[in-house]
């Protein structure tokens, strides 16, 4: 049987580049080279496209770009449906036949849709969202107003932008009820987000955030705990165990997610069978509501008065074998090298 010939794509211009290189690590060690022809591709912090032949441990040590042997300059043919990718060799240019790109990029210019769009243009089939899904999710304020007008509760928040001066936003946040949260619209694994306790606090908290994106969106602290749900499917639906992330203080933070530190992921999640099959129904329809396909996980809020609130998709989330994604695929019987096989099927599919 012919190999599929899959371009991973890693490391990316994000805040994220660092979590993308122990994602794409876990991939490639995952993936079955029996069925399986795989071209690495490596994004510099600077933007530099590289076709990458090299060790595994060097993507994971971020040692892999210093490997100029091993690095070659590539780009794909803009050609629609010409599914080529072009090497820059010695003043020669080498073709390789792409199936598909599985693109473990996280944060801007990877999970935001930029890359997906590219990709659209010319023609080659990719692993997880769309253009517009991922867009979408990747912008907390529209898809909360979206979720929220399908009848699912939100956060009440104020959006800015750099425009708007110190008084118009010291009156707008009078709105809300300390604590709040400050996040830049378009950011994640946390970064650029600071919990705000009380008003002296959040001009600090809303320039860190616009250091990260030209939209800040503030929004009240949900009284409860936070439970994930990782979906796997196109228009059939395969969903995971949910998991609950069990804090000692604050919040969960960049440091915390990647540390657990001081924080917990209980799977399954401590909550009992109707509340985990309302929390699973919720997930779906917000994943159906934002157009989402081949993968994601929706992150939602468990109040005391067991209402479900929505806070963010991640379109390509943490994908280490120890990440919470595939642990919740694990828990109804989804290996790591099976969770693979499924998204690159999903997008040959799609």
């Amino acid at each position: 049987m012919e190999k599929i010939s899959v371009a991973v794509i890693f490391g990316g211009c994000s805040n994220e580049y660092e979590v993308s290189l122990q994602s794409a690590y876990s991939v490639l060690s995952h993936m079955d080279l029996d069925k399986y022809e795989l071209t690495l591709i490596g994004i510099t912090k600077a933007g530099a496209w590289y076709k990458y032949n090299g060790s595994l441990d060097n993507i994971q040590q971020d040692k892999w770009w210093s490997d100029k042997e091993n690095c070659i300059s590539v780009s794909f043919s803009p050609n629609r449906y010409d599914n080529k990718l072009i090497e820059y060799k010695q003043g020669q240019l080498i073709e390789t036949t792409i199936d598909i790109v599985f693109p473990v990029l996280h944060g801007k210019n990877g999970e935001d849709g930029t890359l997906q769009g590219y990709l659209e243009l010319i023609g080659i089939p990719f692993v997880g969202c769309d253009t517009f899904s991922s867009a979408l999710c990747m912008d907390k304020d529209s898809a909360h107003k979206l979720v929220e007008h399908e009848g699912i509760r939100t956060p009440a928040s104020i959006v800015f932008t750099k425009r708007q001066i110190k008084e118009q936003i010291a009156t707008a946040t009078k709105k809300l009820h300390y604590p709040l949260f400050v996040k830049p619209v378009k950011s994640g694994s946390s970064i650029g987000i600071t919990l705000v306790k009380e008003e002296k606090e959040l001009p600090k908290a809303i320039a860190a955030a616009f250091c990260h994106d030209e939209r800040v969106i503030v929004e009240e602290l949900i009284e409860g705990f936070e439970v994930g749900c990782a979906i796997l499917g196109n228009d059939e639906l395969l969903i995971g165990e949910v998991d609950e992330i069990e804090l000692e203080k604050g919040y969960f933070d960049f440091n915390e997610k990647y540390s657990l530190a001081t924080s917990r992921i209980h799977m399954p999640a401590r909550i009992d069978a109707d509340t985990a099959l309302k929390v699973k129904r919720t997930a779906k329809k917000i994943y159906r509501t934002l157009g989402c396909r081949g993968l994601a996980r929706v992150d939602m809020f468990i109040t005391k008065n067991q209402d479900i609130v929505f806070n963010e998709v991640n379109t390509f989330p943490g994908f280490t074998d120890h990440s919470r994604y595939p642990n919740m695929m694990k828990g109804i019987g989804l290996t790591f090298s099976a969770i693979i096989d499924k998204v690159i099927q999903l997008g040959l599919e799609r």
